[in-house]
């Protein structure tokens, strides 16, 4: 019977230890695939990255292409050198106000909060026209497409017509300067919505093909060739308005001096010349003029202007 039971429990003990062996095997097959399975997605994660790095540096080559080499169209009706200026107001008007603007920057937002409705009052008036010249500054500052974007698409307006409404819409609108928002053309035909009669299949084909794209790109050169301190840089009848700090033109000054040179009078506040600001190596020096302007390379911060004592302060320019 102890035999038996020997026996018995012997086989038990073999049993156990077989099970438990197995049951090691099994756990190592477990871990195998685990760290399989662990490598591979590994794997695909590193390759699918470098999948959307590559696309992503494959459409930026392609955007600095469009801009840089497709085939410059400039939108209907655009004047000046080159035809690079977008002109509203009476072509007749006596003085002309030469706006050098990108949709990004919040200095040009505060000129165009403090000065728009003059503007658009002596426009009115058939006393003024405005040559708009739109640049790429914050993009090449801060990174992005927006301001290649808003421009392009700001002259796609141009086409259909609405170019001041859509233009004052998309200062309205700006997004914070670090924010891209306007490289997105589902934004900016979201804001077509808004401007009657604009948001029509012409417009969004223009918008989407980027059209302008190298209207654009050669606007910006010019900027650069002008060798401008940054933006807005902003001229009264080839005067810089904010030339003299201490007597800058202010939205009065600004409508006293246009009327009284449609009455052929001396104005009252006269602009001092427009400075030839001289290169310094890729940048060119913010206006001494210039409030809350910040140096190149860094954020803008918005004019500090209220009222009639408002005066634009400028991004600087980098190359």
């Amino acid at each position: 019977m102890s035999e038996k039971n020997d026996g018995a429990n012997r086989q038990a003990k073999r049993s156990a230890r077989e099970r438990l062996q197995a049951e090691r095997e099994r756990e190592k097959k477990r871990d195998k695939r685990r760290r399989t399975l662990l490598v591979a997605v590994a794997v695909v994660g590193v390759l699918g990255l470098a999948a959307v790095v590559g696309l992503i540096a494959a459409n930026s080559g392609k955007g600095g292409k469009s801009a840089e080499a497709g085939p410059v169209t400039a939108p209907s009706g655009a004047t000046g050198k080159d035809a690079l200026a977008v002109q509203t107001g009476s072509s007749e008007a006596k003085s002309t106000l030469t706006v050098w603007e990108d949709f990004r920057c919040p200095a040009c937002k505060a000129f165009e909060t403090n000065y728009r409705d003059t503007v658009r009052d002596l426009e009115a008036k058939g006393l003024l026209k405005v040559d708009y010249h739109l640049v790429t500054l914050i993009d090449g500052n801060m990174g992005g497409s927006g301001s290649l974007r808003a421009a392009n698409a700001a002259a796609c307006a141009q086409d259909a017509g609405k170019f001041a409404a859509y233009h004052d819409l998309l200062f309205q609108s700006q997004p914070e300067e670090t924010d891209d928002a306007y490289g997105k053309n589902a934004k900016l035909l979201e804001l077509a919505a808004k401007v009657a009669g604009l948001d029509t299949p012409e417009f969004r084909a223009c918008v989407e093909k980027g059209t302008h794209d190298s209207w654009v790109a050669k606007s910006h050169e010019a900027f650069r060739a002008g060798k401008f301190r940054g933006t807005p840089s902003v001229l009264l009848n080839g005067k810089d308005i904010f030339a003299d700090q201490a007597n800058p033109i202010t939205p009065q000054k600004l409508k006293e001096t246009v009327e009284a040179a449609a009455k052929g009078a001396t104005p009252p506040a006269a602009a001092s010349p427009s400075p030839s600001a001289s290169p310094v190596g890729s940048r060119t020096k913010p206006s001494a003029s210039a409030t809350g302007a910040a140096r190149a390379g860094a954020p803008a911060s918005a004019a500090s202007a209220s009222g009639a004592t408002a005066s634009a302060s400028r991004t600087a320019a980098r190359e």
